[in-house]
């Protein structure tokens, strides 16, 4: 019998997981830069966090995994952003932090799809909401942050796409409008097309079943139907991003794949041909209702998602340099029965901040410092039994390969001299 990874996930090895903690670090740099903070969510939830009344998502009607325990149903998260906003609720965050609140998240989510290039059943997700004030400035903040963090990790042939959704009034004037456009054309569309239309049919606009459907090319545009007060937030969006000298493009068929979404709505995409259907790299956009709907307060919020693996991916593409430093600072040899000596030495080592390694089993010397080179090691302790008896060990510059006796004692001191 073979034990493998379940279908649509997959293991993350040593030799590739530097490349996880260097994309990391740049989320927290950048995201404290913007005065984000970290918020870790279940990585389960009761299934009407998710399921919401009449959603027409694919991910909430197709995609989402769920049990029974008992008569409770539970969900593993899908997405990063219920969860947020239901924490925010529940611990009554609206009454005790400064708004806007901040936070941004980074984990694994799970959703029951085809496994395909950069699709996983489980997969890693860094997200962040901007929750309390509605403002068109803080909507071309949010996409700056994001875009500071994809040209962090060397991603440069990007391009931002932007949509307005408009306001409430708005949106349900261009549905309407929607329903009597499509109506001839239902039998045309797919199964999934059909209960769009009578769920939101702003959907059926990013069907990638019907994408190329003549019916499609002729749609009504929602910036036909956009009210002034709409119309004035969207233009205030893009005068912030001109000031923040971020190019974008209006693209008026972006409508988003969640539901509760408002006005602004953004994708910022990969431009090399090779990405091909999964140029995506980041999305998301403004609403209106969610922090009301979980029992909060009226509240508009902001964010966006980040897949991890499709960032790494298009990071490795364009040659980023990712900060992979697997070296060893010591390796201690022993020669001899002195195995409790080299252990009392790595932790003397660790305990002064030194990265250590070192053999605690009978191996030649030659093996060990074959050992000594795999791991890297910038420095070699040598402990034998002359050593011991002189109160000596000798330390050996893997670069240099100068190699001194020095006390015991002091071993400490060479080995730190010039670290910091």
């Amino acid at each position: 019998m073979k034990y493998q990874t379940p279908r649509g996930t997959y293991d993350i090895l040593p030799d590739e997981i530097e490349k996880w903690h260097d994309v990391e670090r740049v989320i927290r740099e950048k995201t404290k830069l913007y005065r984000y903070h970290e918020i870790r969510t279940p990585y389960f939830e009761a299934t009407n966090v998710f399921s919401r009344e009449n959603d027409s998502s694919d991910m909430v009607n197709k995609e989402m995994y769920t049990f029974q325990m008992g008569s409770d149903s539970y969900t593993l998260r899908p997405e990063g952003t219920a969860g947020v906003i239901r924490a925010f609720d529940q611990h009554k965050l609206y009454g005790s932090m400064e708004l806007p609140a901040r936070f941004y998240y980074m984990g694994a989510m799970f959703r029951h799809e085809r496994p395909q290039k950069g699709r996983q059943r489980q997969f890693h997700q860094f997200g962040v909401e901007n929750i309390g004030v509605k403002s068109p400035e803080l909507d071309a903040e949010c996409i700056a942050l994001g875009c500071d963090i994809v040209k962090a990790m060397g991603i440069s042939s990007v391009k931002v796409c932007i949509n307005t959704l408009g306001d409430d009034a708005s949106r349900a004037a261009y549905r309407a409008a929607l329903k009597e456009y499509f109506a001839p054309y239902l039998d045309t569309l797919c199964a999934d097309c059909h209960r769009r239309y009578e769920q939101n049919p702003l959907r059926i606009l990013d069907c990638k079943v019907d994408h190329d459907a003549e019916c499609m090319k002729n749609a009504p545009h929602l910036s036909d139907y956009l009210n002034e007060e709409s119309k004035d937030y969207f233009n205030r969006v893009l005068k912030a991003l001109d000031t923040l000298g971020i190019p974008y493009e209006i693209d008026d068929r972006l409508v988003r794949g969640l539901d509760y979404y408002t006005h602004t709505v953004f994708e910022v995409v990969s431009t090399r041909p090779e990405s091909g259907a999964q140029a995506t790299i980041f999305a998301g956009g403004r609403y209106d209702h969610f922090v009301e709907y979980y029992g909060g307060p009226q509240m508009s919020g902001i964010g966006f998602a980040i897949g991890l693996e499709r960032l790494i991916s298009l990071a490795e593409e364009e040659g980023h340099d990712f900060a992979e430093n697997d070296d060893t600072d010591v390796y201690v040899i022993g020669l001899g029965d002195v195995s409790d000596h080299v252990l009392e030495c790595m932790q003397k080592c660790r305990a002064a901040g030194l990265s250590t390694d070192g053999c605690l089993t009978k191996k030649s010397l030659k093996a060990q410092f074959k050992s000594a080179d795999r791991c890297h090691a910038k420095n070699i302790v040598i402990i034998g039994e002359d050593e011991l008896k002189n109160g000596t060990v000798n330390v050996k510059n893997s670069e240099t390969k100068e190699q001194v006796t020095v006390p015991y004692e002091q071993v400490i001191e060479v080995l730190t001299k010039g670290k910091n």
